[in-house]
C-alpha cells in the first residue's frame, strides 16, 4: 500500500502534479508490485524508457527503493543499451538505522554475533537481512547516519566502526537528526556507478538470481473509525514488542 508517493505529492512542491488528473507526466512516479530489484525488467525498465522521453526537462531522477531491495540487480539496469546512453547512476545513497545498528538488528561484527549466539540458538547463521545490511553499504557512495538524535555520542562512534567494518573503500559518512537534511549532499556524486561495479562487492556476485527470506513478509490494515491517538500508540508499542516486526508506517486523518 503507497503511503510516501500520496505524501510527497500532498507537499504541492512539484508543479507537474499541480496540473490535477489530466497530467500525463507526473514527477512522482510509484512502482507498488513489489521489490523494485526482483522487479527491475517487468517494472522498472517500462517506467525508466517513459521518464528518459522527458530527460530534457529533467535534472535528475531520485529512485527510493523499500529497505529490502539490493542495490546491484538496479545498477546494472543503466548499463543496458536502452538506458546506458543517456543516464547515469550520479550515487547510491544508503541510510542507515543508527538506533537498530547499535542494538544488534543488523550488526555483523563478530564479537557481538558470539556474545548473542550464546543466548539464541537462532543466530548460528547469518540472517538475510545482515546480508542486506552489508551488500548496501558495500554499493553506497554515500552513508547517511539517520535516527542519530535516539543515541548518544559512544553509540554513535561505535556504529560508525560498525558501518566501516563493511565499507570495501573509503566513503563519507553524514549524519541526519531527525531526517533533516540539505539536499544538495546528496546530489553532483558523478560515481558512474554502473561502470565500476566490481568495486562494490555482494553475497550475491555468483548468483544469477537472487531470493528474499520468505519469512519477511508485509500487509497493510485499514480502520475507518475513531482511534485515540495514545491508545494507538501504546498498542503499537505492545505489538512490536510482542512480534518480530521491522518497520511500520501509518497515516491517521481527522475528522
Amino acid at each position: 500500500m503507497g503511503i510516501d508517493g500520496e505524501l510527497l505529492r500532498s507537499c504541492q512542491i512539484c508543479p507537474d502534479d499541480e496540473q490535477g488528473e489530466e497530467n500525463l507526466s507526473p514527477n512522482i512516479v510509484e512502482l507498488t508490485n513489489g521489490c523494485l530489484c526482483c522487479t527491475v525488467q517487468e517494472e522498472f525498465l517500462p517506467t525508466m524508457l517513459e521518464l528518459l522521453k522527458r530527460r530534457d526537462t529533467l535534472d535528475c531522477i531520485l529512485i527510493e527503493t523499500s529497505g529490502l531491495a539490493l542495490p546491484k540487480p538496479l545498477v546494472k539496469a543503466f548499463r543496458w543499451h536502452e538506458i546506458r546512453n543517456v543516464a547515469t547512476v550520479d550515487a547510491v545513497i544508503t541510510v542507515v538505522d543508527c538506533e537498530a545498528v547499535a542494538a544488534g538488528t543488523f550488526a555483523s561484527n563478530p564479537a557481538a554475533v558470539d556474545v548473542q549466539r550464546q543466548t539464541d540458538p537462532n543466530l548460528e547463521h547469518e540472517t538475510p537481512l545482515q546480508e542486506l545490511f552489508e551488500d548496501q553499504l558495500a554499493c553506497a557512495d554515500l552513508v547517511v547516519l539517520n535516527k542519530t538524535d535516539l543515541v548518544d555520542a559512544p553509540t554513535q562512534d561505535r556504529v560508525v566502526d560498525l558501518i566501516q567494518q563493511e565499507l570495501p573503500r573509503v566513503v563519507k559518512m553524514v549524519a541526519s537528526d531527525r531526517g533533516q537534511l540539505d539536499p544538495d549532499i546528496l546530489l553532483g556524486f558523478q560515481a558512474a556507478v554502473e561502470e565500476n561495479l566490481a568495486s562494490r562487492p555482494s553475497h550475491h556476485d555468483t548468483e544469477e538470481d537472487h531470493e528474499h527470506d520468505d519469512e519477511i513478509s508485509s500487509t497493510h490494515v485499514i480502520l475507518n473509525r475513531a482511534l485515540i491517538q495514545l491508545v494507538l500508540q501504546n498498542q503499537l508499542q505492545q505489538l512490536v514488542q510482542e512480534q518480530e516486526i521491522y518497520r511500520i508506517k501509518r497515516i491517521c486523518c481527522s475528522a
